[in-house]
């Protein structure tokens, strides 16, 4: 059963980076993490759609590596499907978290759809009003990557490359679409960032911080994650069976 709730403007002051400052709550939309449960079990929604949305000269690399960390997490045993669309978003170089937001909402269609799910993936031109993010979760089920600042944070001699960055970064934003770290939910286990909310404190974890922002090759002169860790995958195991208390979904 759908939640349907009045419309209204919430300033989620302790969510940074990644996340749009504002957030938009109103049917089917929600914060992110709101569908995490929807995800995660198949009582609802047996399959899933990864919905992409590219301007002329960004199609994006890392969906299948995204189909594949969501499989390993999702159970969706109609399937993970990826729809790619070349679409014009007529905007400028410069994007706000209402902009992604009004701009999916606009292309795109209900995340909840019968028995399918439905995720938004952006990747337009231009770069987030915060210069130094490199993607950004704004509501349940929206996310947009920015491939131009992707682009100038490859590190020195190309290590690591806009293409790993850009399979990190996608991956990490589903993190937050799934809830990760602590956004709907409280681990039993001490993994959160305290300079960072809803961030792992485990560089080697997807969810680190760092993967977000233009200083990763700064911190990752080698390989850098794209796959969640132990205490991520506990944690989003203990949502689907129902171990933690998980909060402000938009359907259950």
């Amino acid at each position: 059963m759908r939640v349907v709730t009045v419309t209204i403007l919430v300033m989620l002051t302790s969510l940074s980076g990644c996340f749009g400052d504002e957030i938009f709550l109103e049917e089917d939309r929600g914060i992110p993490g709101g569908l995490t449960l929807a995800c995660l079990r198949s009582s609802e929604f047996t399959s899933m759609n990864l919905h992409v949305l590219y301007e002329e000269g960004y199609q994006p690399e890392a969906m299948e590596l995204l189909k594949q960390r969501l499989d390993e997490v999702c159970d969706k045993p109609g399937g993970i499907n990826i729809i790619t669309e070349k679409v014009d978003f007529s905007h400028g170089d410069t994007w706000s978290a209402d902009d992604v937001r009004t701009k999916r909402w606009n292309i795109g269609s209900d995340a909840m759809s019968s028995e399918t799910l439905t995720w938004y993936f952006l990747f337009p031109s231009g770069m987030y009003e915060d210069e130094s993010v490199l993607g950004v979760a704004v509501d349940a089920s929206t996310v947009a990557i920015f491939l131009d600042s992707i682009e100038d944070a490859e590190g020195f001699l190309g290590r690591p490359s806009s293409s790993e960055i850009e399979r990190s970064v996608t991956v990490h934003e589903s993190g937050h679409l799934l809830g990760l770290v602590n956004t709907v939910y409280t681990s039993d286990v001490d993994h959160e960032d305290p300079d960072h909310p809803h961030h792992s404190n485990n560089e080697d974890s997807v969810m680190y911080w760092a993967v977000e922002t233009n200083t990763i090759g700064s911190f990752f002169s080698n390989d850098i994650p794209d796959e969640f860790d132990n205490d991520d995958k506990m944690d989003l195991e203990k949502m689907a069976d129902g171990t933690y208390s998980t909060t402000n979904q938009v359907w259950g």
